[in-house]
Parts: structure tokens; C-alpha cells; sequence
């Protein structure tokens, strides 16, 4: 399958164009679907011709997976992620191992993370959905978040060893905390369900101005047969229609 383009509409929104605008321009630009946008908005994503390619799991960012007091609340709230994400036909919910507890060592936050997600596995496949733990950047914008490098994420998901739970690798994120982007995609893309983008420093728009040479990265992207959605998950610096033009063509230009 081709590589299909997404944005993350909490990005992009009251930016000074309104929610159908924004909805209808992404489509108009060739965006086959919308990201981490309000229930409220679905139908209104639906009317501009957008799939919602990713939605929020249970929550929060700081309070997740690693920890096993959280588990029973998690999969009591994953139930109704799930129901959600059916009805709506929604690919990927994304996930969160939470930050690091108090005496719980990474390969202890492993376990935990490990244990848990196993647990949700079957249901993701029953309900066709696809959980992406995502990789966060702990250096600078979620301090103490324990899924802050690929390798740690990429052992949860192998020793889970579900295709129904995967990475959210984050360019941008990973970048700020790693480098290294094009061979660690290349490594572990068999475990990579998603993707989001954003220019570093500043998380804004893939220009000439930041540092990851994104067309490069996007052409790595496709030479591992992805088939998925790539996000734009950035904070556009001027008007936001413009910026989603600029960034859907980059990526198109690649693949």
C-alpha cells in the first residue's frame, strides 16, 4: 500500500481558519485523513472526506503502562477506546507507558509495559485496531516519560509479539532525544505502526530552518514497504492551510 498523509488537527486548529475550513482544505490538498482530533468534530472530519487515522487511548502521558497500580483503570477505559475506534473505523489508538515511577528501573518499566499491553492485545485484534505506543522525547517537552528510546519501545512491542501493538515513532521526538533517525527506522520499522512529524528545534514546519533532512527520512520511510499513515504533528509558524500545503508536498515529492 502507499504511504498515506494525516495531521494532527490540535496542531493546526484556531490558527484563524475554522474547523470545516481546515478539514476541508487538508482534503482538498490530498490528506486522506485527520489525527488526535475531538469526538465533537468526527462527523464533521467525515463530511470533508477524512478517515481519522489515529485517536487517544486511555490516558495520560505520565500515568501508564509501566505501572501496574494504572492497569486495572487502563483496560477499563481501553474498552471504551475500543468501541469508539470501531464505530468510527479508526486504525490506531495511541498509548502511553507513563513516566518512571519512583524504584522502577527501565527493564522493571519494561516488564510492566510488557505485561499490560499482552493483556490488551487480543482485544486490539478483535476490534481491528492497532495500539502505537508512542516515543516521546523525555530531554525537553515530557520529562521522566520512560518510552524515550526506540530500543526500550521496540522490546516492549517485540516481546508482546502482537501486529496489533506497535510504535508511534515520532521524528521529531526522537531527534531531540537520539538522532541516528534514518538506520534506527531502518532497524525497527517491522515494529513501527505510525508516524508523526516535526521540524527541531522549535517543532515547527520541515524547512530549511531545522535539522532533520526530512526527505531523506521520508524516502527511508518508504524503502521499508510502510504502507501506513505519516502525521504532521508540528506548530506551523504563519498561516496553517499554507504550512499543511508545504508539508504534504514535501513528503509526496519523496515516496
Amino acid at each position: 500500500m502507499p504511504i498515506r498523509q494525516s495531521f494532527c488537527y490540535w496542531a493546526f486548529a484556531g490558527r484563524g481558519v475554522s474547523d470545516a475550513d481546515l478539514l476541508h482544505s487538508a482534503k482538498a490538498i490530498g490528506y486522506e485523513a485527520v489525527e488526535l482530533i475531538g469526538e465533537a468534530l468526527f462527523d464533521t472530519a467525515r463530511d470533508a472526506g477524512l478517515q481519522i487515522a489515529a485517536h487517544s487511548g486511555p490516558q495520560s502521558i505520565s500515568e501508564g503502562w509501566n505501572d501496574p497500580a494504572q492497569h486495572p483503570r487502563l483496560l477499563s477505559e481501553l474498552d471504551a477506546c475500543l468501541a469508539l475506534a470501531q464505530k468510527h473505523q479508526i486504525q490506531n489508538l495511541v498509548v502511553f507507558s507513563g513516566n518512571r515511577q519512583s524504584g522502577i528501573s527501565d527493564e522493571r518499566g519494561l516488564e510492566q509495559t510488557v505485561l499490560g499491553l499482552t493483556r490488551t492485545a487480543a482485544l486490539a485484534e478483535d476490534a481491528g485496531v492497532t495500539l502505537v505506543l508512542e516515543l516521546l522525547n523525555s530531554k525537553r517537552d515530557h520529562p521522566n516519560y520512560q518510552c524515550d528510546h526506540t530500543v526500550w519501545g521496540a522490546e516492549v512491542c517485540r516481546r508482546v509479539g502482537s501486529p496489533y501493538v506497535k510504535l508511534l515513532y515520532d521524528i521529531y521526538h526522537m531527534q531531540v532525544m537520539e538522532g541516528d533517525l534514518i538506520a534506527t527506522i531502518e532497524a525497527n520499522h517491522p515494529v513501527i505502526g505510525h508516524y508523526h512529524t516535526a521540524g527541531n528545534p522549535g517543532r515547527q514546519d520541515l524547512d530549511a530552518s531545522q535539522e532533520i533532512a526530512y526527505p531523506a527520512v521520508f524516502q527511508a520511510i518508504a524503502r521499508t514497504g510502510y504502507g501506513g499513515y505519516i502525521g504532521h504533528e508540528f506548530l506551523p509558524k504563519s498561516e496553517p492551510v499554507a504550512a499543511l500545503q508545504a508539508a504534504y508536498d514535501l513528503c509526496r515529492n519523496q515516496l
